[in-house]
């Protein structure tokens, strides 16, 4: 049996009550858009390297460019979209920006993708 095969039902609906109480639970249309968004950021391996590097240690846009081999241009590109997503914050001191994780939550979900992963 071919297992990328997609089975599906002979029927129209089978168990109304269970469509009718999932319909009311749920997430809205947009709250599932802003979902999958978010997801996306995660969809790019450089700002994957720039999260890990943020789990340990609040770090500057220089600092982050030497450590992964990149631009200082190129990690402020991903910095604005991570920022965008509110998975970065970022703070002045004096004439240097240093940026960290925006709250545990990005922790959190990276890790449970990572738990996922490495699932065998």
């Amino acid at each position: 049996m071919n297992d990328n095969k997609v089975e599906n039902c002979n029927c129209t609906i089978i168990h109304e009550d269970i469509v009718n109480k999932l319909k009311d639970v749920l997430p809205q249309e947009e709250t599932l858009y802003d979902l999958a968004e978010l997801f996306k950021v995660f969809g790019d391996s450089t700002r994957i390297k720039i999260l890990c590097s943020l789990f340990e240690a609040e770090m500057c846009v220089c600092d982050m460019a030497a450590l992964l081999n990149m631009t200082q241009s190129a990690i402020s590109h991903q910095l604005r979209v991570l920022k965008q997503a509110r998975l970065v914050k970022f703070r002045r001191e004096g004439k240097v920006v240093y940026y960290s994780l925006d709250d545990e939550h990005v922790k959190h979900i990276f890790d449970e993708g990572l738990n996922h992963i490495m699932e065998k």
